[in-house]
Parts: C-alpha cells; structure tokens; sequence
C-alpha cells in the first residue's frame, strides 16, 4: 500500500471541531496531517500534538493540490460550508481523495450530491455530514423508513442543542430571515411563514420550529421519502431568529452586515467547554407516516453533539482507509446503514409511540 493511503488531512484543524477531532485522534492513536490558513495555530497545536502540519488556503488551487497530493481523506472542518466546499471538493476530484465533511447546510448535501457521478468515475466517496449532523438523525431516519417501506412523510426534530460553537452561530447566521425550508413531492421548498409542530423527546409534547438544517436533502437520499420537515425544539433563541422578518433578514445577509456580525460571534466563547460537553446530550426523534395513516416513530439519545461530531468522522476517516467505502455521493447511512450509530458509546435507540396519531406499525 503506498503512501497516500496511509494518511489523511484534517483540515480547518484550528477551529473549535477541529481541535477537539485532532486531540480525539491523538488519543486513538491516528495520525492526521493538520491544515488550514493560519500557520501560526496550525504550528502551536501540531507542536502540542506531534503532528505534521500543512498550512494552505483555500483559494490556492494549485498549493492545494500539493497538499492531497499524498493523503486518500479529507475530514473538512473549516465552515461555512457554503463557502468552503466547493474549493476543496474539487481539488479532492482533481487529486481523486475521498471527501468527507461535517456540514449541516443542506444546499452543500445538495452540491456534494450532484458531483456524486464524477466522484464515482474517480473511486472515491464523497460524504458531507459526517458529524452530529447528518450521521445520528440520518441513521434514525434509515431506520423509521424501513420499518415503513411505503412512508410519504418523514419528520425529524432535535432537542438539547443549546450551546454552539462560534462556526455553528456564523452558518445559522447566514440562514437569518429565510423561511425554512422542507421537502414537498421530492423537491426542496420553503415554508412561507414559521412552521411550527409539537413533538416528544421523552418527557411528553413540547412545541417545535421548523429550520434550515443537512437531513431536508441526505434523509430524502437515504430513504426516498418524498415529503420531509425537520425541526429543533423552540428554545427562545431559536424563536427570536424564525420570527425575523424576510425584509430584515435580507439586509442582515448582506456582506458587510454579516462580517459585523460575524466579528461580534468571535467574541464569544469557542464552544462548549469540557465540562459542558460531559455533561450535555441530545435526543433526536423521527416519525414516518404512510398514505394509509400508518406510522413508525422511534427516537435516539445521543452524546453532547460535537464530542460526537469528533468520533463519527474520525470512524468514517477509519473506514475510509481501510477500504470500506462506496464510490460517489453518499449518506451515512447509505454507505454504513441505518445501525452504523449504534456503535458510539452513550447511543440509545427505541421505538415510541407515534405523535401525531394513526396506527402505530410494529
């Protein structure tokens, strides 16, 4: 085996997921090569580490090529996706190297999967959403879905998310004011106003806002369902955002609005601290319906969201390496199955009632 399939870059290695997925790395005994733009933070944590590090920016087609020239696995952790993804896909379809990233922005889902055909005459796998968002939550959905082959409605919601990282703040930020959007007929849509529903994650009914969120395109890859909604559980910080007025929300997405918002979530604290990552958690829930008003619903606990978003890519990166992917665009699920989460430590999965009524299937 020669060297390029010994190794793999982590790149965005400086930023909050990055560095806790290089000390997770570190611990399991992997070896990534740490990259980014910011030579200095690359130096200081490969030093602490013991890793090599490759420091290039995006916008160096050429340099970046030079980079993969002998890695088979990006892990991309430098967002916002919709701004970073394109430039290093195509240099992995240029250098044929597997591309995995932990995005929940769909329209990347959706980017990644229309290169999907040209990923797949190189031999490699391109699997965005390798973190808490999609792996988790598209698990459950291949999960509910084959327990109701004919299912036509897919709902997703996703409570205990409360503290995010500074990249997770910037990508909500840029979805500020657009109404959410959902999947009608197999198409992407948005709502026209605030949809708001009522699920349960375990201690009965709490209401919930639908958003912008990576399962509107991976859930309706992996299990066909032609009508999908995803929701997060309505926290006040999450309603102030969904009540923004499109008008608004236009003039806060302009450029130079955004980059002063951006500059104030620099402020603010990286992410959850240690602490705070032991002792959080997630639960996510999904319910299929079908025509006849059948239904399956199951739901999943989950670690704090991104000591998970560390472990899952790191596994995919392993899998990779090994020889264990599928050429093209790819799901979790699709590539690893509707049980492939079932293998971190603190998962628990059970079937439940369903909510919105209609016969439960077995």
């Amino acid at each position: 085996m020669d060297a390029k399939h010994k190794r793999f870059l982590l790149y965005g290695a400086t930023g909050y997921t990055g560095v806790l997925t290089a000390r997770l790395a570190k611990q399991q005994g992997m070896t990534p090569i740490l990259s980014g733009r910011d030579q200095d933070k690359l130096a200081r944590l490969a030093a602490e580490l013991g890793f090599e590090h490759r420091t290039v920016s995006l916008n160096q087609p050429a340099r970046l090529d030079d980079a993969l020239a002998d890695v088979d696995v990006v892990a991309h952790m430098a967002g916002p996706f919709s701004q970073t993804c394109a430039p290093m896909l195509a240099a992995c379809l240029r250098t044929g190297t597997h591309y995995i990233d932990i995005t929940g922005e769909y329209p990347v889902m959706e980017y990644c999967a229309k290169a999907g055909p040209v990923a797949a005459e190189k031999g490699i796998m391109l699997l965005p959403g390798a973190g808490f968002d999609v792996v988790p939550s598209d698990c459950l959905a291949a999960y509910v879905g084959a327990k109701l082959p004919a299912a036509v409605h897919l709902t997703l919601g996703f409570s205990g998310m409360t503290r995010v990282s500074r990249g997770t703040a910037k990508t909500a930020l840029s979805f500020v004011g657009l109404a959410a959007a959902a999947r009608r007929g197999g198409r992407i849509v948005r709502h026209r106003e605030p949809f708001r529903h009522q699920l349960d994650f375990g201690a009965g009914p709490v209401d919930v806002v639908a958003v912008n969120w990576g399962d509107i395109s991976t859930a309706y890859h992996s299990t066909g369902i032609p009508d999908i909604d995803v929701f997060f559980e309505a926290t006040p910080q999450l309603e102030k955002l969904s009540s923004v007025n499109p008008a608004v929300g236009w003039v806060l997405r302009r450029r130079l609005i955004q980059r002063f918002l951006q500059s104030r979530i620099d402020r603010r604290p990286a992410g959850p601290d240690e602490a705070e990552r032991a002792r959080g958690s997630a639960v996510i829930m999904a319910e299929a319906v079908d025509g006849k008003r059948r239904c399956f619903a199951a739901r999943l606990k989950t670690p704090e969201p991104y000591s998970l978003t560390a472990e899952t890519a790191l596994e995919i990166v392993r899998r990779i390496q090994r020889g264990d992917f599928k050429p093209g665009f790819q799901t979790p699920s699709l590539a690893y199955g509707a049980d492939f989460i079932l293998e971190f430590a603190g998962i628990e999965r059970e079937d439940v009632p369903c909510i919105q009524g209609g016969h439960t299937v077995s």
